[in-house]
């Protein structure tokens, strides 16, 4: 095994083979939830909040106590890196304490300098750059229900609405990795940055996928395996909604637009949902939808993501049970 200090602060911090690595080992943690315990001792991991959550802390939390390990929630109101103290100082102290960083935050630097200062594993638990936990769950949802890991690749999947956030992003590198045919649809002005477009598509064709971004919702899904959505209105912006949403309703995910995808075509959704808004109640409550499954995996592909992380460190391939 390449061993060395390895954090994942993006989706692509991972190639084609590793991220079927991390998956694979993702569903064996769903079939035995303590297949490894890199954390025994009980050795703490940091688990930082800039952000309000519940599926991030729960799956964190919990992941982390199942790898044998203690999570020392740190939430940055009541911390020094919430006034203001320098990340790279922060790092500097945790990294001597803790086996792993995991930070959800705001901007993409804040993890990188975080990274750039740690002597341990850094996990972006989201950034408004990206999400490559959630990505690692969506994938492994879809891995649990359309014929397992090795049948991701060639895979057609279309997220629609804010195709400018850290969602859209993460399914861009996210699935190029995976060489799956991505998708991404919402309307002008709210389309991805074109550079990091181009980089999906670099990847994309390495291995096998391909990449499309359109203001057309029905080209986007047409065919699909799966259809992602997000809520239209970020953290924070709740008061703003009547005007933000505006541009997006053309891209609700309804059954007319999930028509136009496979029969068999799956949903999923992050979380937090607003029915009638980004999706309606008759596709997040349907027969196609797998949200619950979702936020399930966001637990066995954490705890995979950590002990492969933390195995790579350490060079100790014996914490990954002859999966990978």
């Amino acid at each position: 095994m390449n061993s060395g200090l390895r954090h994942m602060l993006r989706d692509d911090d991972l190639d084609h083979e590793e991220q079927l690595e991390v998956l694979r080992l993702g569903m064996a943690f769903r079939a035995n939830p303590y297949l490894s315990r890199p954390f025994l001792g009980p050795q703490a991991v940091a688990i930082i909040f800039d952000k309000p959550s519940t599926r991030t802390r729960t799956s964190f939390c919990v992941g982390v106590a199942q790898l044998g390990g203690y999570p020392m929630v740190i939430d940055s109101p009541g911390s020094q890196l919430g006034r203001g103290e320098p990340v790279a100082d922060t790092a500097k102290v945790l990294t001597r304490m803790t086996s792993a960083i995991v930070w959800r935050t705001f901007g993409q630097d804040r993890v990188e300098t975080m990274a750039a200062h740690a002597t341990v594993p850094v996990i972006n638990a989201l950034t408004d750059s990206f999400h490559p936990c959630q990505v690692l769950a969506d994938f492994l949802t879809l891995a649990q229900h359309r014929g397992g890991v090795d049948a991701l690749a060639g895979m057609t999947i279309a997220y629609l609405g804010d195709a400018a956030n850290n969602m859209a992003n993460s399914y861009l590198l996210g699935g190029a990795v995976a060489g799956m045919n991505v998708r991404i649809a919402g309307p002008h002005g709210f389309l991805p940055d074109p550079s990091l477009v181009e980089q999906a598509r670099t990847l994309a064709a390495e291995n096998g996928g391909s990449i499309l971004v359109t203001t057309d919702p029905v080209q986007a899904v047409e065919d699909a395996d799966c259809v992602f959505t997000d809520t239209w209105v970020s953290m924070g912006e709740e008061d703003q909604y009547d005007v933000r949403s505006h541009p997006f309703l053309p891209y609700q995910v309804n059954a007319r637009l999930m028509a136009h995808a496979r029969p068999d075509a799956l949903f999923q959704h992050c979380l937090p949902a607003y029915r009638g808004r980004e999706v309606t109640a008759e596709v997040i409550d349907g027969p196609q939808s797998v949200v619950w499954d979702e936020a399930e995996n966001r637990l066995h592909a954490q705890k995979a993501l950590m002990t492969w992380l933390v195995a790579r460190s350490r060079g100790d391939e014996s914490l990954l049970q002859g999966v990978c």
